[in-house]
């Protein structure tokens, strides 16, 4: 409990790690390490579940560590990190290095640039007007469905066709409730989440999807993917209901194998075939089958959770122009992602999940990194100050 909050991890020691989200293990593992006083330190990701405060006081530590003699390794997508932390930086594709840089010295672009081995591609961003409100959650309260859950409090808020909505949060301030909420998995008051003005919320996921409510959750496999079933078989899994995949109890195993194909064609997921098990791909091809599988269903309204987590720069780009293109065809869309750069860069309005409470949502221009980790931080509303405030306050952290 001491080291948690030294250093800016706040945990609850008393939980079970099994009831934990996957930001939330990754904290403990952060915590772990720094326990054991260590020589040479190896992280990988480890800011993912911070705040932009909590990761300056992250790093404060790791310099710290390093002026007390200790090597660090530290493995990230985040190349604006790695260019404000790291002395020097090794780049690996395919499993092999490929350059050395001196990240002081070289932007980020040209970082990912030799990651992808290819030109990042500029995100395209359509114009878009102010559509029909296609999701409506009014004042959604549920309460935990575990003794260490979070309960989702007074939660109000809309999403229009053709508008992509961030909610950003620290791992384990109702996320996972909240998209459980929105997908079906949890019932809720039928009038407290409307889609297209009908009340579905005692539907489950099955009733909502068929409406066009359609969801990617945070947990890539044993959530959004079956390990062990193959890439066809999580075709299904999702897509019978709206791509028509089963009739009269049968499942039409052509129609499902070509919509597998489809995905892994449209959304270029690397694999050695479709008769694959799931947990043969890596962390950045699953998610693009996964993301694919849900968009090339037409939903009216997706809500996806950490859509890029883990995944490399090349991957994360081409998730986040599919979300992009799915906006402008006029679908409304929900990113609830702790990636602050994702957040400014596709979301058209922000708000910020803390201890299960949703602040107003804001226009994401008007806003700083700084003043989204306020709100992450739980100061909401009118209350979050200007950005020379907001330095003050990161000072004060």
């Amino acid at each position: 409990r001491e080291v948690s909050a030294a250093y800016g991890l706040p945990l609850d020691p008393g939980r079970t790690v099994g009831d934990l989200s996957a930001g939330e293990r990754q904290r403990v593992e952060i915590i772990r390490c720094l326990l054991q006083d260590p020589k040479l330190l190896v992280m990988d990701e480890p800011t993912s579940v911070l705040t932009p405060q909590e990761v300056e006081i992250l790093f404060r530590t790791l310099r710290q560590l390093a002026a007390e003699g200790t090597a660090i390794l530290y493995i990230s997508h985040k190349l604006e990190e790695i260019r404000t932390l790291c002395d020097r930086a090794t780049i690996l594709r395919g499993g092999r290095v490929v350059a050395e840089a001196d990240p002081r010295q070289a932007s980020a672009r040209e970082l990912a640039e030799k990651m992808v081995g290819a030109a990042l591609p500029e995100t395209r961003r359509a114009a878009r007007g102010g559509g029909e409100i296609r999701l409506e959650v009014v004042g959604l309260s549920l309460p935990p469905e575990t003794p260490f859950g979070t309960r989702l409090d007074d939660v109000s808020f809309a999403v229009a066709a053709g508008e992509v909505l961030g909610i950003g949060g620290v791992a384990g301030n109702g996320q996972d409730e909240l998209l459980a909420a929105l997908s079906g998995e949890r019932s809720a008051p039928d009038d407290a989440i409307l889609l297209d003005g009908r009340p579905v919320g005692a539907l489950g996921p099955d009733g909502r999807r068929a409406l066009g409510l359609l969801a990617a959750p945070e947990e890539r496999l044993g959530h959004a993917a079956a390990p062990d079933m193959t890439l066809v078989e999580n075709a299904l899994l999702t897509g019978r209901i709206r791509r028509g995949l089963a009739r009269r109890g049968f499942i039409l195993w052509p129609k499902t194998r070509a919509f597998a194909e489809e995905i892994v064609a449209r959304f270029d997921v690397r694999t050695a075939g479709v008769g694959h098990a799931a947990r043969s791909l890596s962390g950045g091809n699953l998610q693009k089958f996964v993301i694919g599988r849900e968009i090339l269903q037409a939903p009216r309204v997706l809500v996806v959770n950490q859509p890029t987590w883990g995944v490399d720069a090349a991957a994360a780009a081409a998730i986040r122009q599919a979300l992009l293109d799915l906006a402008a065809e006029g679908a409304a869309v929900v990113v609830i992602s702790q990636d602050l750069d994702e957040l400014l860069e596709i979301t058209d309005r922000f708000a910020a999940l803390n201890a299960g409470r949703l602040s107003e949502a804001r226009p994401t221009a008007e806003l700083t990194i700084e003043e989204i980790g306020l709100m992450m931080g739980g100061v909401h509303g009118g209350a979050v100050p200007p950005a020379g405030a907001a330095a003050g306050a990161e000072g004060a952290a």
